[in-house]
């Protein structure tokens, strides 16, 4: 592969969407990285106000129970937030990145026996193959990771194309754990 070869993507926002959003993805609540964290305030809010609504049975020496189930009710409360907040800021990151190709004329990728380059309307990333330290791909998207992240779905290019890039990046990622 001496000769550039060039892949342009069709930038379809619902397509990068379905991706990226996928399985609750983009759910505040409810993402893989939040759900149990969700349930876990929730089973400690019952709790606690279970405990509340019976503290007049309590003995006087066993009301520090409340106290107790009030702290770890907060501290769960504290670890939802934070990582609702992270779901939020990825997720604003992405909408933000889904708007700029939403507007994007020209979403090509550009590689060689040296060097990958991703050009979003003009602005160019570019990386030696060895910059990257990961790949993967599935039905789906391939996604590459290194000094810039990307993820290229499937229904953006066409198939001959996906594999292409998918068998290049194969060869040129060198994937050592």
């Amino acid at each position: 592969m001496n000769e550039e070869k060039v892949i342009t993507l069709k930038p379809d926002r619902k397509i990068f969407e379905d991706i990226y959003f996928s399985g609750n993805q983009g759910n505040l609540l409810f993402s893989p990285t939040t759900k149990s964290k969700t349930i876990t305030t929730i089973a400690a809010a019952v709790i606690v106000f279970i405990v509340f609504l019976i503290k007049d049975n309590l003995s006087k020496e066993s009301v520090g129970i409340l106290y107790f189930l009030s702290f770890i009710f907060l501290l769960c409360a504290v670890f939802l937030s934070v990582s609702v907040n992270k779901v939020s800021r990825w997720k604003k990151q992405v909408n933000h990145y889904l708007s700029v190709l939403e507007r994007c004329k020209v979403y090509e990728i550009r590689f060689d026996q040296n060097f990958f380059t991703v050009n979003i309307d003009g602005e160019k990333e570019t990386s030696e193959w060895k910059d990257f330290e990961y790949f993967d791909s599935n039905n789906e998207f391939i996604s590459l990771e290194g000094k810039y992240s990307y993820m290229f779905p499937r229904k953006a290019m066409s198939e001959k194309e996906y594999s292409f890039l998918k068998n290049t990046l194969k060869e040129k990622v060198n994937i050592n754990p």
